[in-house]
């Protein structure tokens, strides 16, 4: 997936998880699993990221 699409679902993911941690509270399981699905494609991204790094050097 192209960085430009992953950042585009990661602030996606991010707008959806502030509205529910203002609605639901931050320790709240829907707050957490969504906080988690977040940090995921943080981790995705990264991984992606430092692969392309090294494919262009």
């Amino acid at each position: 997936m192209p960085n430009n699409e992953m950042l585009k679902i990661i602030e996606k993911k991010r707008i959806e998880l502030i509205k529910i941690v203002q609605k639901n509270g931050i320790n709240s399981k829907i707050s957490i699993k969504f906080s988690q699905e977040l940090d995921n494609l943080l981790t995705e991204y990264i991984k992606q990221d430092l692969q392309n790094k090294k494919t262009l050097k």
